[in-house]
């Protein structure tokens, strides 16, 4: 199935997939099989018989085109397929021994047909390729890399489109979490103020009391650690993006690498900051949501 350029890049892609394609010429059959797992760059891995290395240059052409990312492996082997039509008989063989036969035992010895087939030598099988034979072969197994890797290519988009939606699953459970932190009591105003008057409270009974501009100090930092509403909000616009790159789908396995690492930072500082045990719940839940949902951005082009 051929599967377009412009195609490849509209879809999310997974880094994983198989194919395979066969075929034959004159009862030497031969087998593509393709592998792709996940990797950091593009990368190829080709088997082949000996004698058959030139098509590792068509097979990286064709690659380029289609993928950006992970570890390929192609394999090629190849089988005699034994019929009756390749059987001969080698009549010189076949012709001594009768002669011997008849010089041991007399003119009119019965012969045993099937014994002196049964002599090896006698039946050949004509496993002996050609140089003509593994041209053929090689001729159609490197037509066969076109088709070979668009199939991969396609078992790669429908991975890729059954990770979209596993991935905008976990992004709107993301979502959910940053929401009910936003409704946690520790998150309100009047929460806000009052863990920020008890805090204060303690610092100006403090002895010696402390001077204006360590008490200014003192005061920015507890703003900075009693309110996690600019974590939230950094999350939301982290959600937004994710959402968007899932929707544009064009190699942006990278950037939801980087993206997952922003959402991590903001998971562990609201954790760090959570005024109460239910906030800091969320915070652990958020936590354990992001690293699924970093694991399966591992599978992603």
């Amino acid at each position: 199935m051929q599967v377009s350029d412009k195609t490849a890049t509209a879809q999310l892609s997974s880094m994983t997939g198989f194919a395979r394609r066969e075929g034959g010429v004159d009862g030497l059959s031969w087998v593509w099989e393709a592998r792709s797992v996940n990797g950091k760059s593009l990368d190829l891995r080709l088997r082949t018989p000996t004698g058959f290395e030139r098509l590792e240059a068509a097979a990286r052409i064709e690659l380029a085109k289609r993928f950006r990312r992970g570890n390929v492996t192609l394999n090629l082997s190849l089988g005699r397929v034994e019929t009756a039509s390749q059987l001969r008989i080698n009549r010189e063989v076949l012709d001594r021994l009768i002669a011997l036969v008849r010089e041991l035992n007399g003119p009119a010895a019965p012969i045993q047909v099937d014994t002196l087939l049964g002599i090896r030598g006698v039946v050949e099988t004509g496993e002996g390729n050609t140089a003509e034979l593994n041209s053929a072969v090689e001729a159609e197994a490197a037509a066969a890399i076109v088709p070979l890797l668009d199939d991969l290519l396609s078992t790669r988009l429908e991975e890729g489109e059954r990770l979209r939606g596993v991935l905008a699953g976990q992004v709107d459970h993301i979502a959910q979490l940053v929401g009910q932190a936003r409704g946690s009591a520790a998150t309100q105003p009047e929460a806000l103020r009052a863990r920020l008057k008890a805090q204060l409270d303690l610092l100006l009974e403090s002895r010696p009391p402390l001077a204006e501009d360590r008490l200014a100090q003192e005061v920015a930092l507890l703003v900075g650690r009693c309110d996690v509403r600019e974590e939230l909000d950094r999350l939301d616009a982290h959600i937004g993006q994710a959402r968007g790159m899932l929707a544009d789908g064009a190699g942006v396995g990278r950037r939801l690498d980087f993206l997952c690492q922003e959402f991590n930072r903001e998971a562990n500082t609201l954790c760090s900051k959570a005024a109460d045990v239910a906030l800091t719940r969320i915070g652990l839940d958020l936590k354990a949501v992001i690293e699924q949902f970093r694991e399966q951005i591992q599978n992603i082009e």
